[in-house]
């Protein structure tokens, strides 16, 4: 069994509701990936950068809208675009 943890971290104590969430986990043959995690605009321009967990895990709480994830690993970087509404999080599974 790896030790990847699938999805983004907890909720618990989160408002969710009220809040705008882009989380999910970094793997690499299904193992957590130490990295970091770039959230870009819908224009490309950098917002925020987090680093994952040991479980590979990361969340950004963010504006509604089209965002750009750019996860940064030893050897290269993977994006992924993800459509983010307000009232629910949207789980990001990114395979480097």
């Amino acid at each position: 069994m790896c030790g990847a943890k699938a999805g983004g971290p907890d909720l618990a104590g989160v408002d969710v509701a009220g809040e705008t969430i882009i989380q999910g986990s970094l793997t690499r043959d299904g193992e957590p990936v130490s990295g970091y995690v770039r959230l870009l605009d819908g224009g490309g321009e950098f917002t925020a950068e987090v680093p994952t967990s040991a479980t590979g895990q990361f969340r950004f709480f963010a504006a509604p809208g089209t965002w750009t994830l750019r996860a940064l690993v030893p050897g290269g970087s993977v994006d992924r675009t993800v459509v983010a509404q307000r009232g629910a999080a949207a789980d990001i599974a990114i395979a480097v």
